[in-house]
């Protein structure tokens, strides 16, 4: 079996309240059923999780930072701060593992404003409008990632 991978998922502004939108734009599953999803596929794919949301900015850029040197990978939603947060672009340039941004709608659907993405000028990829799927998908991406950055050592 390969070395565990330490992964930490981080998701911005309102994303705990997927599932409550009566549009139903980020799915039906709640925030707490989309985090034991996860969880569940991290564990099969022997990888660590942690699972984290924040409304601030300033805690999102913290939790990057303290990702370095302990995470292997970082998939992060970072939500309406996606088309908005230079500190989140630093803090993930800070960051030498992989990087997945995900977003649960197909933001090129959607407002012009949400075309831009700051976070795509560091990300490894990106993953948009698979909503909870697409959270999973992101998980066995960057683990894959990891592993082959492992094996080309």
């Amino acid at each position: 079996m390969s070395e565990k991978i330490t992964i930490w998922f981080l998701n911005g502004p309102n994303a705990n309240l997927y599932g409550l939108d009566a549009n139903k734009t980020y799915g039906s599953d709640s925030f707490p059923v989309l985090q034991s999803r996860c969880e569940q596929k991290a564990a099969s794919l022997n990888a660590d999780l942690r699972f984290l949301q924040s409304n601030y900015e300033g805690q999102l850029v913290d939790w990057i930072q303290e990702a370095r040197g302990v995470a292997d990978g970082i998939i992060i939603n970072a939500a309406g701060l996606t088309y908005s947060s230079i500190p989140i672009l630093d803090a993930l340039l800070s960051f030498p593992g992989k990087i997945i941004e995900t977003h649960m709608s197909n933001i090129w659907k959607r407002e012009p404003f949400r075309h831009h993405s700051y976070i795509s000028k560091v990300a490894d990829g990106v993953i948009a409008g698979l909503g909870g799927d697409g959270y999973e998908f992101a998980i066995e991406a960057v683990t894959r990632l990891v592993q082959k950055g492992r094996a080309a050592v």
